[in-house]
């Protein structure tokens, strides 16, 4: 496992690039978010997928979702766009650790949507957006541990729990750490909770009601 050191407001470009060579070739690169130590691959290659599902040893069925560097490009992975309530919610709530479930769009990997939706938010961490931009494109943002094992906040617990099943660790510090992000969806104009998580549920009712 390749691990490199990242300053947290300001990430460097040649790391960011090595990051992204490891994502295009289908490896699996480790990264923080505004809450925990994720893993990322990129969610429009398959064998990639299943390999981050291998490593997580978690089942197929399980979700995972996507962060993308700002609400344009979360929006191409849903598959007619935003709505007037999901824009206000990401308006209200992105950067920051708030998932939205959308029908997914065309050309995404096949195990990460097996019901035809996915989740996809914007991090409030200036690494991990900047990652996704540098890719061009949505990550995948599970998180960086064995499934049913606890989450990662730094860097060292990553290279503990998964050492050489990671390609590429971006050391940034830890993570804030504290709740996942809230999971919601908007199902015929109205919000349904998923997960709930660090932004409170009654504020998410404030911007949808």
């Amino acid at each position: 496992m390749a691990r490199e050191r990242f300053d947290p407001l300001a990430p460097d470009p040649a790391g960011l690039a090595a990051a992204v060579a490891v994502l295009r070739r289908g490896g699996v690169v480790a990264y923080p978010t505004d809450t925990l130590y994720g893993l990322a691959v990129d969610p429009r290659n398959d064998e990639a997928v299943e390999r981050l599902f291998a490593v997580k040893g978690r089942g197929a069925a399980s979700a995972i979702a996507l962060i993308a560097a700002d609400a344009t490009m979360a929006e191409q992975v849903a598959a007619e766009g935003f709505g007037p309530l999901e824009r206000r919610l990401a308006s209200a709530f992105w950067p920051g650790p708030l998932t939205m479930v959308v029908p997914a769009a065309r050309g995404m990997a096949a195990a990460l949507t097996p019901h035809g939706t996915l989740g996809v938010r914007v991090p409030a961490h200036p690494v991990a957006r900047a990652l996704s931009a540098a890719f061009g494109a949505c990550i995948t943002a599970t998180s960086a541990n064995l499934t049913g094992r606890p989450p990662s906040v730094t860097a060292d617990e990553v290279a503990a729990a998964l050492g050489a099943l990671v390609d590429f660790l971006v050391d940034a510090g830890p993570a804030p750490g504290g709740a996942p992000s809230t999971v919601v969806e908007l199902v015929e104009g109205r919000p349904v909770l998923h997960r709930a998580g660090a932004v409170a549920w009654d504020r998410v009712l404030e911007f949808v009601e």
